[in-house]
């Protein structure tokens, strides 16, 4: 049950209703309790509505009929993206209602990946204030922006610098769609009321100098705040947010590498956070992964897999595997043996100057490639790699649009019957191969699934359902049980938990067909399967901690949140 001012109360007959203390255009003008068109006769006249509306109320069906059909006289996906948002901005329970209704058909829109074109088109398109934006003049200044959000009511924050958007780069303060889009999703999949949603873009500046030229860019217009003062900027973030929204989960979002890896480790010790481009990512690969296996009949420990891209995502999906490969009884070192991880230079080996701290762990000894036939000594590609070690899962983080070749699949398909091929990078245009591609390159036989949607694919006359590996199917579902729960920390385990959920989840009748996500249109039952498998964890672990004697499905119940009108009474 929501809180605070979105308290829902009974009468004494048992009926459900809201008290609302605001009247007149101050009503309509409030996103979270706006009906437009649909308040009643009774309620037009109880809060001073007469004549600030058209004479005829609607039912709330007709209001979702017409929403739906200005959605469709939508020309564009970004005509579609800003038609969604400006109705968010009016009016959540009815967006949140349509998007229920329509979820594989507009979740591409609000986010993955249309959301990409509204960052980068951000400035050319502001319609209207949402979230907070977090500079280095105001960030001291936290605890006085801080009340027009209801300080104690915000239960997730979801906080980008806007460095690393999508495969997009550096974007500024255009990035503040990211946390408004993954929001939208906590709220659609697990939820969560979206009064209790922050969406929160930091401001340190751009090296994006198409928009430092640009007159119309909103941002500020200085290069990055770097080193010791972007580290000290991020610490007082970090405190104000502790300070004024005591009660909210951190998520980290869109971080340059670096700073992902950094940000997460400072504090995932001192406020309930996480980074879903480590964490998230590396969740729902593994959840694919587990059902590859279910489709071949072996384990995790049998694959040796290829990791293209070592950036945050990257070795966030390196490091949950490890993490697979573990919960499964392989040791730590025959783990880390069955992960290579490649960046822009090639695989990652140990003799690299300069190597980053976070690619370290998956470095391999130079000696290992000391009989393979290289191009250049010490130095090995993608190609070599595969010729030369027998990769059974190949899994692209690297934002590089096409660099899974055919010669590729087909030596893979020298190590096993099914390869697992796994082109992750979104948008769509950096994939590192289609799909039909993919299918025709092996004549059927890898297990496929993409980071971006795509319709089906049909190969020799059978159709095949592209898996969507969609970090929505974790990150929802984890904070909402951290939310539950009240959880200090987010920790490894509660994400492999989540994984293993979410491939249990897969019904065989998808694994038959090589599919191995369930579809977006069952985000919601996805995330409740996964909330209560994170929850039952945190249970078992901790058996005298915060879930102790609780109810896990009567906890989740009583934080759910459903986009319907209400009866409106004056208080």
């Amino acid at each position: 049950m929501a809180t605070g001012k979105y308290l829902r109360w009974k009468d004494a007959q048992g009926n459900e209703f809201r008290p609302v203390s605001i009247s007149g255009t101050e009503l309509l003008n409030d996103r979270l309790l706006n009906k437009s068109t649909g308040f009643s006769y009774e309620e037009r006249e109880a809060f001073n509505l007469n004549g600030l509306l058209p004479p005829k109320p609607q039912t709330f069906e007709d209001q979702l009929k017409r929403a739906y059909q200005g959605f469709l006289s939508a020309c564009s996906d970004i005509e579609q993206y800003l038609f969604l948002r400006a109705l968010q901005d009016r009016n959540e329970t009815l967006f949140y209602a349509l998007l229920s209704r329509h979820v594989e058909e507009m979740t591409p829109i609000i986010y993955t990946p249309t959301v990409g074109k509204a960052c980068q088109e951000f400035s050319h398109r502001y319609q209207k204030a949402r979230g907070l934006y977090v500079t280095a003049d105001n960030v001291d200044n936290m605890g006085e922006m801080a009340r027009h959000f209801a300080g104690k009511e915000i239960k997730i924050i979801v906080v980008t610098d806007s460095q690393g958007i999508l495969g997009l780069g550096d974007l500024g303060a255009g990035g503040m769609g990211i946390p408004i889009g993954k929001l939208s999703l906590y709220t659609l999949g697990a939820g969560i009321h979206p009064g209790h949603c922050l969406p929160v873009a930091l401001d340190v500046g751009t090296d994006n100098q198409d928009l430092l030229n640009d007159p119309m860019y909103l941002g500020i217009p200085k290069k990055r705040m770097k080193g010791e003062a972007y580290k000290l900027f991020i610490d007082k973030f970090v405190q104000q947010t502790k300070l004024h929204f005591p009660k909210a989960v951190l998520q980290w979002e869109d971080f340059s590498k670096s700073n992902a890896f950094n940000n997460l480790a400072k504090y995932e010790d001192e406020i309930p956070s996480f980074n879903d481009d480590i964490q998230g990512t590396g969740a729902v690969v593994l959840a694919g992964i587990i059902g590859a296996t279910k489709i071949k009949g072996e384990t995790l420990g049998e694959q040796i897999f290829a990791v293209y891209g070592a950036g945050a995502g990257g070795v966030g999906v390196a490091d949950q595997i490890f993490a697979g490969l573990l919960k499964e009884g392989v040791s730590h070192q025959a783990a880390r043996d069955r992960i290579f991880i490649l960046d822009s230079q090639g695989v990652v080996f140990d003799n690299r100057e300069g190597l980053d701290e976070y690619k370290q762990r998956y470095a391999k000894p130079v000696s290992l490639a000391s009989d393979w036939q290289l191009k250049q000594d010490n130095k090995a590609d993608l190609s070599e790699l595969i010729d030369n070690v027998a990769v059974t899962v190949l899994l692209g983080c690297s934002g590089v649009g096409g660099a899974f070749k055919e010669n590729h699949v087909k030596k893979m398909l020298d190590y096993t019957q099914r390869p697992m091929v796994f082109p992750l990078s979104n948008p769509t245009s950096n994939c590192e191969a289609l799909p039909e591609d993919i299918y025709r390159w092996s004549q059927g036989q890898a297990i496929v699934a993409t980071g971006s949607p795509f319709d089906d694919v049909e190969y020799g006359g059978k159709p095949y359902r592209i898996g969507q590996g969609n970090n929505v199917f974790i990150f929802p579902a984890v904070g909402l049980a951290t939310i539950v729960s009240g959880v200090k920390k987010i920790t490894m385990e509660m994400f492999t938990t989540a994984s293993f959920a979410l491939a249990d989840y897969v019904p065989q009748q998808d694994l038959d067909e090589g599919c191995v996500f369930p579809r977006i249109g069952e985000l919601k039952a996805v995330s409740m399967h996964v909330a209560k498998a994170v929850l039952k964890q945190i249970q078992e672990t901790d058996p005298d901690g915060c879930m102790c004697g609780k109810e896990i499905d009567q906890e989740l119940a009583a934080h759910m949140w459903e986009p319907i009108y209400l009866p409106y009474r004056r208080v």
